[in-house]
């Protein structure tokens, strides 16, 4: 039999009673609480020192409700899929790109990619650029408004031959507001799924 070095009473701490976890619990807590009574105050905790100006209030982006997209669905109607807005022509105004198709019952009806604005005294928004028309059969995986850019991946067909379910062309693709219209770059190349 061995015998330890240090007496028993002394290693008494290293037995976890129901009194101990109590204890952590409450010391935790009131670790939270403390904590969370010492956060800076959100208004004023970016703000650079220096003279007050008061600048207009933000525009806010066009709502995509009780828009008339250029999308011939017959008799069942537009669904705006994905959207997602921001300044895309340096005006200080904010856009909304959005990422429409017909309400299709089965299968993967193409995307339609359209740009929303609204003027200041405007009633409601309206289209000003297609990005992606419909008609080039296409369906729009990711989607995002970055850096004054509509940025997506797009799903196609190599030819007319390809089933509409199996799309087998991937491709990424950039546009940005240049001298009066939207340019389409292509920052990875197309590959094949």
């Amino acid at each position: 039999m061995q015998h330890s070095a240090v007496p028993e009473l002394e290693l008494a701490h290293t037995t976890t009673r129901p009194i101990h976890w109590v204890a952590t619990a409450t010391a935790l807590a009131g670790v939270v609480a403390l904590s969370s009574g010492m956060q800076p105050d959100s208004a004023h905790a970016a703000q650079a020192a220096g003279p007050q100006t008061k600048s207009a209030p933000a525009a806010s982006a066009p709502a995509t409700t009780g828009v008339a997209f250029p999308l011939d669905c017959g008799p069942v109607k537009a669904v705006v899929q994905k959207k997602a807005s921001g300044d895309l022509d340096g005006d200080g105004r904010p856009e909304t790109v959005a990422v429409v198709h017909c309400d299709a019952g089965m299968g993967t009806p193409p995307d339609g990619v359209y740009v929303l604005t609204q003027g200041a005294g405007a009633a409601k928004p309206r289209v000003v650029a297609t990005l992606v028309a419909p008609k080039a059969r296409e369906t729009v995986t990711d989607f995002a408004v970055r850096d004054g850019a509509v940025l997506a991946t797009l799903l196609g067909y190599s030819t007319a031959d390809v089933p509409s379910c199996c799309p087998d062309v991937k491709e990424t693709a950039k546009w940005q507001w240049q001298n009066g219209s939207f340019v389409r770059s292509t920052p990875g190349n197309a590959q094949n799924v």
